[in-house]
């Protein structure tokens, strides 16, 4: 049996494309929602970062700017040596409805991390984006 490479999660959020994407890819929009701190130069090959409750700081790389569909990042994994050069693949997809945008998530890159964190960071993923998306829901609704 493989191991999943992917978390894909899809939500439909009560708001129009633009304000989902202003929440996605900007420092102030990440800070509402998805991390205490955010950094975030917008163009392919920007430097981004992310610092969370707790203090951990997870730098990312911005891969891909579409605006507004498509917008995506890798990140370096907490439980790696700094100098590790694995990363995942996160990307977000926006489409327009009636109600206001359906986004789709997809985390690529699990199976390429040591046997031993795996399994163990393959779940936290996979909770962790159920629970910022909520987020991400309720922030859009407050907004």
């Amino acid at each position: 049996m493989t191991f999943p490479d992917r978390i894909e999660r899809t939500v439909k959020l009560n708001r129009p494309p633009g304000d989902v994407w202003s929440a996605l890819t900007t420092a102030d929009g990440l800070s509402a929602w998805f991390g205490e701190r955010a950094t975030i130069e917008l163009r392919p090959g920007g430097a981004a970062s992310m610092t969370f409750a707790g203090g951990m700081t997870v730098e990312m790389r911005v891969e891909r700017v579409e605006e507004p569909n498509v917008f995506a990042y890798t990140w370096r994994l907490p439980d790696l040596p700094d100098a590790d050069p694995r990363r995942t693949h996160v990307e977000f997809t926006l489409e327009p409805d009636q109600e206001g945008t359906v986004l789709h998530v997809v985390e690529t890159g699990f199976a390429q991390l040591p046997l031993d964190t795996r399994s163990e960071t393959y779940d936290a993923h996979s909770q962790g984006w159920s629970r910022e998306l909520a987020e991400l829901a309720d922030h859009l609704d407050g907004a």
